[in-house]
């Protein structure tokens, strides 16, 4: 046809003008622009239908002619239908539009009433709440001018590829400027082109049946943009199906399935109502919530009985639940592409919920790539984005490998922005993209990788700090032998203090007693009142190593020397070195026993300086040799004394560290003509300033 339809798009974007003068905010534009773009794109088809079924079927025996149309399952309304009788029709008449644009709407089929919000109640799902929204407009005076507006956008030459085409050019400034949260991104036409080419180049030419699954499928752009593109590569028999929980964008989704081949979109939390939680999916393509939090639904993932989640990523943010999902409806030959922000390459220590999905997802094979996308790419985000490639049938020679695929600066700036986004991946950068991963071998921009590659020890230690003589405390540890004839040493040595004694702020500060039944009664309520206010707290402020606390014994003093960073024993005028070590008080409330009242303890007692630590090795999948790897590195690099705790083995992808350029510095001889070039101009400006 010689009209583009993305010449309406103004068209579109000019109904808003008397939003603005109605005081309404942009913010709110799609509120109140979502339900008449579906009522003119709705009209459109159904008048499109309806001549293309006059051409067989004439309107003589009307009621035949109702019934089969209503037989399309495409929606139905009476004025449209049977009185032949549109939108435009009703805005010839001021006077009576009120009735007729009210009747127009009660003339809609159930399940459209129901997507549209006509007259829905306050304990129901809105969906695109047309109603509500033509109240407002009403009150404002501005409905039939707006209606009169929007019923001028005439969609009905246009065919249902053009039509979407369109609804995804206007959905993208909706989410432009209205994203409720930085998690809701709207997936760019370049984007899912690339999605649907990489899906494109992994596809066999034949008829079987494909099935393509979207778990956030919003207003259905990402997933009807894919299957579009398929069919026009692939004469392939195909099947949509979608979730999604946002009341418009599940209702324009569903409108626009109706006039697909075969689509089938349902509402609700993927993560909780689990529709499809029967089916496997050939393909699955999704652009879930970034940074999202899932608290308030925690306790139905934390019961989930699917068996769908491996692990629990933070409850910040949800993209490895909708990840997992995806893993478990994929069929055993299927493919999936996500887009995640960074987070999920290294969000989470070793041990972590999003740490051992990770490994989990490398452990299974499942990661073929991932592709690092250009910032500024999504139209309210800057950041990095990239592309999961989940592959459950990789190539026999792409077993345990990964490919990470840096397609930054494989793109070309805009010449307008829109938003945020300033660059979009052309054709020519996504074949690139695609033949990258098709051959799968190094380049300057792709690396491959052995999965274990993103694999790492956190090997925890407990360190034993050592004096200036390289002593520890340890070594004044008692030992015991039990009756296997092993040798063991005790962890502390108690003491039997008399006093302790600290300096602070100028003052000293003592305390003698160490067994406590009596208290003030007419300062505290009980003993465990005093514990809890006086003596907990006053505990607290002793310090061994800042404030110099010392302990006096029947035989001994005991204090720290943080000169020599040992414990010193001082007796008799002699003072020996005990090694390094720390003063430990203690204080705790007794309850009352048969053989004792209540009564609070305050103990001391010297134990070695453990420090527990933790360090970051390389990973090796061969027991024996990781081990090796993990000596030889304490070896290297730890000079104290230490024993192995537990060993936890995460996985994280740094991009950074793959790819990163170090800029090239200039010749010594430049920089040094540089500077002095610069010196003889600071110069010059200093003789005509003085």
């Amino acid at each position: 046809m010689s009209v583009n339809i993305l010449q309406y798009e103004s068209k579109v974007w000019a109904t808003a003008d008397l939003l603005i003068a109605s005081g309404i905010k942009q913010s709110d534009f799609p509120k109140f622009m979502m339900p008449f773009f579906a009522l003119i794109m709705l009209e459109s088809r159904l008048v499109r239908y309806s001549a293309e079924l006059e051409q067989d079927l004439k309107r003589d025996d009307i009621e035949d002619f109702v019934a089969e149309f209503q037989d399309y399952g495409i929606g139905y309304n009476d004025f449209v239908i049977r009185k032949n009788t549109t939108l435009k029709d009703i805005c010839q008449n001021d006077k009576t539009f009120d009735v007729d644009f009210h009747a127009y709407l009660k003339s809609f089929d159930p399940a459209t009433k129901s997507l549209l919000g006509v007259d829905k109640g306050t304990e129901e799902e809105k969906f695109l709440d047309i109603s509500g929204v033509a109240g407002q407009l009403k009150k404002k005076r501005v409905l039939f001018d707006t209606v009169k507006k929007w019923s001028e956008v005439d969609l009905v030459p246009f065919n249902n590829s053009e039509i979407t085409t369109l609804e995804e050019h206007i959905k993208r400034k909706w989410a432009d400027i209205s994203a409720e949260t930085a998690g809701e991104q709207y997936t760019p036409d370049d984007i899912i082109a690339l999605i649907a080419e990489i899906i494109a180049s992994k596809l066999e030419h034949n008829d079987k049946f494909l099935t393509i699954y979207d778990p956030t499928c919003g207003g259905g752009n990402l997933l009807f943009g894919v299957e579009d593109k398929i069919k026009e590569a692939f004469d392939r028999p195909t099947k949509t199906y979608g979730e999604d929980w946002s009341d418009s964008l599940y209702a324009l989704a569903k409108i626009e399935s109706r006039f697909r081949p075969d689509s089938e979109i349902e509402y609700g939390n993927t993560l909780t109502d689990i529709h499809f939680i029967e089916k496997k999916f050939d393909l699955v393509v999704a652009n879930p919530p970034y940074g999202v939090d899932w608290k308030g639904y925690k306790t139905n993932i934390e019961n989930d009985t699917t068996g769908r989640f491996h692990d629990l990523p933070s409850v910040s943010d949800g993209q490895f639940l909708f990840t997992q999902h995806i893993i478990s409806q994929l069929d055993d030959h299927g493919l999936a592409l996500v887009v995640h922000n960074g987070s999920t390459l290294f969000s989470g220590d070793a041990g972590s919920g999003e740490s051992n999905i990770r490994k989990w997802l490398f452990d299974q094979d499942l990661v073929e790539a991932i592709i690092q996308l250009p910032t500024d790419e999504f139209f309210n985000t800057g950041i990095y984005t990239y592309i999961w490639v989940f592959n459950k049938q990789k190539p026999a020679g792409r077993a345990d490998k990964v490919m990470l695929l840096n397609a930054a600066d494989l793109c070309r700036p805009l010449k307008k922005s829109k938003g945020k986004k300033r660059k979009e991946m052309d054709p020519a950068n996504r074949a690139i993209i695609v033949q990258t991963l098709t051959s799968f071998a190094d380049t300057p921009f792709a690396r491959v990788f052995d999965k274990w590659h993103f694999y790492y020890n956190r090997q925890a230690i407990m360190l034993t700090n050592v004096d200036e003589d390289g002593r520890s405390f340890e070594e004044q540890l008692p030992e015991k032998t039990n009756a296997l004839g092993e040798t063991t040493r005790a962890k502390s040595v108690k003491l039997k203090p008399l006093r302790l004694m600290q300096t602070e702020a100028g003052e000293t500060m003592e305390w003698s007693e160490f067994t406590i039944r009596a208290f003030d009664k007419t300062a505290y309520k009980s003993l465990l009142d005093y514990y809890e206010r006086h003596v907990s707290p006053t505990m607290a402020r002793f310090d061994y190593k800042e404030r110099g606390l010392r302990v006096e014994t029947a035989a001994a003093t005991y204090r720290y020397d943080a000169d020599r960073d040992t414990l010193l024993e001082e007796a008799d005028g002699a003072s020996t070195a005990l090694g390094c070590g720390r003063i430990v008080v203690k204080s705790a409330y007794k309850k009352a026993t048969k053989t004792q009242p209540a009564h609070i303890a305050i103990t001391v007692e010297l134990t070695p300086d453990y420090q527990k630590d933790y360090e970051i090795i390389p990973f090796d999948p061969n027991p024996l040799a990781n081990e090796r790897q993990i000596a030889d590195f304490m070896a290297r690099y730890i000079t104290r004394p230490f024993r192995y705790v537990e060993n936890v083995v995460g996985a994280e992808v740094n991009f950074n560290k793959v790819f990163y350029q170090p800029e090239k510095l200039g010749k010594m001889q430049d920089i040094r003509e540089e500077l002095a070039a610069l010196e003889l101009e600071l110069s010059e400006l200093e003789k005509e300033l003085f």
